[in-house]
């Protein structure tokens, strides 16, 4: 049998275990830091969750999903599409970037209450381990838009998208200066 000792001092075995504990502190706050966006985001494991998260926004939905799919968050780097649609996400606390790649299920719904609707509009919902990491509602009449959860009757401003990817500015029916005159 072979014993090998050797001889430290009681300073530098107090200095290598307090080097050690906050090592092993920096790797545990560095590993939670990054999902606590995740963590805080709403529960959306199950239809029930996905239909009450809805309904906190005011929306009265089909309590089945229309579509159940599992979908691959586009790569982030020069894609105008997923920066438009990731504004979107951000102005209603969400960021799809930790996402862009992986795959997540979308589920939409139909909303029955939308105010005004000439057409179907939808609630899709993004989903990613359990939690809603994003989505949007989207109003498929010719003239509808993309916007954020916030129903529009409310009277706050949100961002919105239009369905079109390439949008002309409407003309006003505003007088200019020029047809006062």
């Amino acid at each position: 049998m072979f014993v090998l000792t050797a001889k430290i001092s009681k300073s530098k075995l107090i200095a290598v275990a307090v080097l050690l504990i906050a090592a092993i502190l920096m790797i545990i706050l560095l590993s939670s830091g990054s999902g606590s966006k995740a963590s805080n985001a709403p529960v959306g494991t199950s239809n029930d969750d996905r239909v009450a998260y809805l309904a906190t926004y005011g929306w009265s939905v089909n309590a089945t999903a229309n579509e159940t799919q599992k979908v691959k968050i586009p790569d982030s780097s020069n894609n105008r599409v997923f920066s438009r649609y990731n504004d979107l996400q951000k102005s209603q606390g969400f960021d799809l970037t930790e996402y862009a790649g992986k795959e997540v299920m979308r589920y939409v719904y139909e909303i029955l209450n939308y105010p005004d609707a000439s057409a179907p509009v939808y609630a899709t919902i993004l989903v990613s381990d359990g939690k809603i990491i994003g989505g949007d509602i989207t109003n498929s009449a010719a003239d509808g838009v993309i916007h954020g959860f916030k129903n529009p009757s409310s009277k706050v401003e949100e961002t919105s998208v239009p369905t079109e990817m390439t949008t002309e500015p409407e003309e006003s029916s505003e007088p200019t200066e020029e047809t006062q005159e």
